[in-house]
């Protein structure tokens, strides 16, 4: 977590520089085709991730087998997800754009396959490093780029060369501390065996990926690459705070996976206790960026993205929460059951956006994001209690609101500050909430102790 939140910040870093860099137009020109990318990549990776993460922590012997099959059986794949993308970027106009965005998916898309298993086994070690290393390489190219005045090709071959890396020291580190050994593996009966046993995780995903992706293309199409731009400004911030829950997740997902194996009830006291660590980080996050979205202004760069950001802010909580819900029912072979909710999620959001875009543009597509994180923080709830546990909302969560309630409270009077005086309104913010808590008696002498271990270790 701390190695993420070091890459995460040299990301958003990066994406600040393209952002000036590009403008409103051209950025969001590069953001189409990215989400573009994003789309058809679900005819690419077709749900195998967390089908293999989660068979092979169950199964870590197999975990060479699982992986050289996957890494020989998404070559075909790639083929398929390169005529859906070409086809998308026909009708949008940004053919030109295909080669090097097609490079950045199918390099993407192997990049996750193969740091799955480090995971799966949990040797987070590797990957902590590979995050860090991957950030500045991409600094590093985004720099040159903004030097030399490149257009949005360059940016596109610079996020592919970050992901090509990737794969790269990934390969190596696996084979090196004999982890995996990759070998070429045509195996079509086990590629549609376990598309079969994946398939509620393939429909997930696309589902997934549809209703995070889908507002960008449809905000171009109807509104043109300027406001996309806003947008795509104001969503950053939001989208690169989502790296905390789903870190989380990858990290919890193996071990939720092992507990449903056992008979001690520990799994439903893992799901509790992950909702809590959920809430307990995304909603203070989104108060804070709520209040001091204004001077928030460098993590956006356009102040007409302000009050987009502001409406975003109103989702973060839930986008933390619902990973709870996900992490649950994946772990306990229910994934048919939350594609479902993902679906209505989907639904929502497409419906949503075709709604409120014509009437209000970029601001219109920010409260369908946030609706759409309140419909599936909903969903997941209630098939979670319908298949496992009544996970109880009230009683783990009223004293974290209240003690960000209080932050707010704290901050709203410093709304307007500038420069480097919003770093100490964060840090009392911070202070605030953390004394908050304290006073309320959020924690149980279960959770101070297992925070003890962890400071420990």
């Amino acid at each position: 977590m701390t190695a993420r939140v070091a890459s995460r910040l040299l990301a958003l870093v990066t994406v600040l520089i393209v952002i000036r860099h590009l403008q409103p137009a051209g950025y969001g020109r590069f953001n189409d085709v990215v989400n573009l990318a994003a789309l058809a990549t679900v005819f690419l990776d077709a749900g195998f991730n967390t089908l293999f993460q989660r068979e092979a922590a169950r199964r870590p012997a197999l975990l060479s087998h699982y992986l050289s099959r996957l890494a020989t059986g998404r070559l075909a794949f790639a083929l398929l997800a390169l005529g859906v993308f070409s086809g998308l970027l026909a009708v949008t106009g940004r053919l030109e754009y295909l080669l090097p965005a097609y490079t950045l998916m199918v390099l993407t898309s192997y990049s996750n396959l193969l740091r799955g298993a480090l995971y799966a086994v949990q040797r987070l070690g590797f990957e902590a490093v590979a995050i860090v290393l991957e950030s500045l390489v991409l600094l590093g190219l985004v720099l040159y780029g903004v030097a030399s005045g490149q257009g949005v090709t360059y940016f596109l071959w610079a996020y592919a060369a970050q992901y090509g890396f990737d794969c790269l020291y990934f390969v190596v580190v696996l084979h090196w501390r004999r982890i995996a050994r990759i070998r070429w593996a045509a195996d079509p009966v086990f590629i549609v065996n376990w598309l079969m046993k994946g398939l509620p995780f393939a429909a997930t995903f696309v589902i997934t990926t549809i209703y995070f992706k889908i507002d960008v293309p449809l905000l171009d199409l109807i509104r043109g690459d300027y406001e996309t731009g806003l947008y795509g400004a104001a969503y950053k911030p939001f989208e690169a705070l989502l790296f905390l829950p789903m870190s989380m997740l990858q990290v919890v997902f193996p071990v939720l996976a092992v507990a449903h194996q056992g008979a001690d009830g520990r799994l439903t006291w893992a799901v509790q206790r992950f909702y809590k660590a959920l809430i307990l980080l995304g909603w203070p996050i989104s108060v804070g960026t709520f209040v001091l979205a204004g001077p928030l202004l460098p993590l956006y760069q356009y102040p007409a993205s302000e009050p987009a950001l502001r409406i975003l802010a109103l989702g973060i909580g839930f986008m933390f929460a619902s990973n709870a819900f996900i992490g649950a029912l994946n772990a306990i072979d229910r994934q048919l059951t939350f594609t479902w909710a993902a679906l209505g999620s989907m639904i929502v959001n497409v419906g949503l956006n075709l709604i409120l875009i014509p009437l209000f543009g970029y601001l219109g597509a920010s409260w369908a994001t946030v609706l759409t994180e309140v419909a599936l923080f909903l969903f997941g709830w209630q098939l979670t209690a319908r298949h496992l546990i009544r996970v109880p909302l009230l009683s783990l969560s009223w004293r974290v609101v209240l003690a960000g309630l209080a932050m707010g409270g704290v901050l709203f009077p410093l709304r307007d500050l500038h420069g480097p005086l919003v770093l100490g309104a964060v840090a009392l913010g911070a202070i605030v909430y953390g004394a908050a808590l304290l006073l309320l008696g959020t924690f149980d002498a279960e959770e101070i102790a297992m925070a003890r271990r962890a400071v420990g270790r």
